[in-house]
């Protein structure tokens, strides 16, 4: 059924046009996948559907009924409020129950001999067993914990970027919606918690749009892909991998009545040069013929990003690690690290969030100091850092003037030698973009940027912390491409799954104990591993070096998310007498809740009965928690 309807859709920013006149519709089990390079429209595509942009022209239809939730790149909170409290933020009765709930509550500790708020906390309780405001919260706090949010109770004022994504993330998965529209979901999320997010979507029911890179989780979720290409918008059945063939015979197509319409003009023009003396009706009617076609728009054959190899000569000794740790405050992030890089590595650094990999990076590029041990590198080492987060940039400075920093031109291995403009135009910045101001870059243009300008310095080694961040499909393709090519070594920290399939060849896997662990397997094999999945051996999974490979210990997993170890015997008891342990405690509230009804007038008895409450919402919350943890463990075996 047909959810959304969009006709001769347009949309213009300055003088760039977006999307000319596009039409698609969008059906109620559609899961649509939208790919484009960036800068194209993507995320305004989204904005407009979701009626939070106007088109230039044209129309979005959406259904009577239906309703739809938007996420953004980069959310945020219009005041300060915990985690749980921005996640129940929505319009659901049982929503509006929990925030009164909690207000009342908030004045009824605050003044315990308020009666007033005694008894409208009475009647908000049987309201809210009415409207599922109690399972409503508790599936909060279970996605909040699935998406790497432990403590519920943080406030949204004190969280990083990430958090804040992962928050607004818990808050569209738990809104009720026929259209779900995510951009860049997966930017922020460990392997763990992208891996859970796809079996999400996978089970929920209603129609998705979204942008991601991240080429798994689009191949594993998507039913659809829409492809923003120039102003157009094509449509593909199936994921990624349907994508690509359906990509690649289109573009074919259009390569092919392209060389057909320039044959035909170069011959036309060939016989329009003689001058044949007859001017006959058939004359005129080729010659016409002729300025028809050599009129006629070609059609949108798509550009591509060159990443031409650009390096200079590397020596022998590249960067050497030995014995280093490093510390933050208490936090032991590696101990006692040794490792001698060579010319051809391809090592990608793995691990939950927080447990030092891009330290590891920077401690490599000489950028910290260990606290214990050495790093040296070598006379020749040229090292290229890419940032996570990219310093700031001069909004007001041209783009072509930024490149033109490092060097005016460059040689390539080739010989070649090429200019600061041309580089720009290989990385899809033509020539009325180039003298542009940065400003007016999307967040993945101006990562693009910063890329070129690392590559125009030669490096010889590059260092690359979440190179997939903001970056779209055809651009990490390149990339991708650009680093089979590349003469030097790789080090990569990233999420990215596929992209570290792609190019690397080794891993190093922290694991927040103080561990490094050197390990040949691919990312998605390690990940097999951890979930159990790649064998039922008993026996401790090993490295390639015959050491055991890590294992969280049980805090440390529950801060990650990630779940990669058997369930005790202490903890299959635990986890057999758990729901019988909720449910006795749901009937000790069930029991308090009639006593303060029937002590609605003994205000001694009541406040008694509100602290004997509140101690058995607490018991009863760390034992949703735990019953979470444990569950999800004993999923995974």
């Amino acid at each position: 059924m047909n959810i959304v309807s969009v006709e001769s859709l347009t949309k213009s920013h300055g003088e760039k046009v977006l999307f000319d006149k596009i039409s698609f519709g969008i059906d109620s089990e559609d899961r649509i996948g939208l790919l484009g390079v960036n800068g194209t429209g993507k995320s305004t595509l989204l904005r407009v559907i979701a009626g939070l942009d106007t088109p230039d022209a044209g129309s979005v239809t959406v259904g009577g009924s239906v309703n739809i939730h938007y996420m953004p790149q980069e959310p945020w909170f219009a005041t300060d409020r915990t985690a749980l409290a921005a996640v129940l933020d929505g319009d659901l009765p049982a929503m509006r129950l929990l925030r009164e709930y909690y207000e009342v509550l908030e004045r009824t500790e605050a003044s315990p001999a308020d009666s007033k708020a005694a008894q409208q906390l009475i009647g908000l309780q049987d309201k809210m067993e009415r409207f599922g405001s109690w399972q409503l919260e508790f599936e909060a706090k279970r996605i909040l914990s699935h998406v790497g949010i432990s403590n519920p109770s943080l406030m949204t004022s004190s969280m990083s970027g990430g958090q804040r994504k992962r928050v607004a993330l818990a808050r569209a998965l738990i809104q009720p919606c026929q259209l779900l529209i995510l951009d860049e979901p997966t930017n922020h999320l460990d392997e763990e918690t992208a891996h859970w997010l796809e079996s999400y979507l996978q089970n929920r029911k209603g129609a998705l749009l979204m942008v991601t890179h991240d080429r798994y989780f689009l191949q594993r979720v998507t039913n659809r892909i829409f492809e923003l290409d120039r102003a157009h918008l094509y449509s593909y059945v199936g994921g990624y991998e349907a994508f690509l063939a359906e990509k690649l015979s289109r573009e074919e197509g259009q390569r092919a009545t392209e060389a057909k319409r320039q044959n035909f003009l170069r011959t036309e023009l060939e016989w329009i040069r003689r001058g044949p003396r007859a001017r006959g009706t058939k004359q005129k009617a080729r010659t016409d013929k002729f300025y028809e076609v050599l009129e006629a728009v070609p059609e949108n054959t798509p550009a591509a990003v060159e990443m031409a190899s650009v390096s200079s000569r590397l020596g022998r000794k590249v960067i050497e690690l030995s014995h280093v740790a490093k510390s933050y405050g208490e936090r032991l992030l590696f101990s006692d690290f040794s490792y001698s890089m060579v010319r051809q590595d391809r090592i990608g650094i793995v691990g939950p969030n927080g447990v030092g990999k891009s330290t590891l990076l920077r401690l490599m590029a000489g950028k910290i100091a260990p606290d214990v041990g050495e790093v040296e590198i070598g006379s020749t080492v040229r090292i290229g850092y890419f940032a996570q987060e990219l310093d700031d940039l001069n909004d007001r400075q041209r783009v072509l003037d930024y490149v033109r920093e490092e060097h005016e031109s460059i040689e390539l291995t080739d010989g070649k030698r090429v200019s600061a403009s041309q580089m720009l135009e290989r990385f899809l910045f033509p020539g009325t973009s180039q003298y542009a101001p940065i400003g007016k870059l999307s967040g993945g243009e101006r990562r693009r940027l910063v890329l070129l300008k690392i590559l125009m310095s030669a490096p010889n080694v590059l260092l690359l912390d979440e190179p997939t961040n903001d970056l779209d499909v055809s651009t990490l393709s390149v990339l991708e491409a650009f680093l089979d090519d590349f003469s030097g070594a790789v080090v990569a920290v990233s999420h990215d799954r596929y992209f570290l399939d792609r190019v690397t060849d080794k891993l190093f896997v922290l694991d927040g104990s103080g561990r490094v662990e050197e390990t040949l397997q691919s990312y998605s094999e390690l990940l097999a591993r951890f979930a159990g999945v790649a064998s039922n051996r008993s026996e401790p999974q090993k490295s390639s070096s015959g050491a055991p490979l890590p294992t969280l210990p049980e805090e440390k997993q529950k801060e990650a998310g990630p779940l990669r170890r058997k369930l005790t015997y202490a903890e299959q008891m635990e986890y057999r007498d758990m729901e019988a342990n909720i449910a006795q405690t749901e009937s000790l509230l069930a029991e308090v809740q009639q006593q303060m009804e029937r002590h609605s007038g003994d205000y001694v008895t009541l406040q008694k009965l509100f602290d004997e409450q509140t101690t058995l919402n607490e018991q009863l919350d760390q034992l949703l928690e735990r019953w979470t943890f444990l569950q999800e463990l004993q999923e995974r075996v």
